[in-house]
């Protein structure tokens, strides 16, 4: 069982700048893929961000890439997206999830909501 928990959400004016952080469960962190999506009200859960286990490599959303960056800690089990230049359309609950099995994303986070104003 892992337990997932994001802090670090707020709200910001545009061109500003937060950081999230995820704490995660599990003897075996540094084994999981780890990713950050959003869902705006109305709108279908998307994919921000992930961080591969081995190696660390990042990919983004077309959205966000040079704007966000994904990083991991596995000595403190944590993943961070550090987000800059934002915009109101980045406004949205942010969910952190794990990816335990190579199959795909199988924890979830509770979310953590980050309004940007205009």
């Amino acid at each position: 069982q892992v337990q997932l928990v994001e802090s670090g959400g707020g709200l910001v004016q545009a061109g500003g700048s937060l950081s999230l952080s995820c704490a995660a469960s599990g003897r075996t962190f540094s084994s999981y893929a780890m990713g950050w999506f959003r869902q705006a009200p109305g709108k279908e859960r998307e994919f921000v961000a992930g961080i591969r286990w081995i190696g660390g490599s990042t990919y983004y959303a077309d959205s966000v890439k040079g704007r966000f960056t994904i990083s991991r800690d596995n000595a403190k089990n944590t993943v961070y997206l550090q987000m800059n230049s934002l915009k109101p359309e980045d406004t949205a609950v942010y969910y952190c999830a794990a990816d335990t099995n190579r199959s795909g994303f199988d924890y979830w986070g509770q979310g953590t909501q980050v309004t940007v104003s205009s």
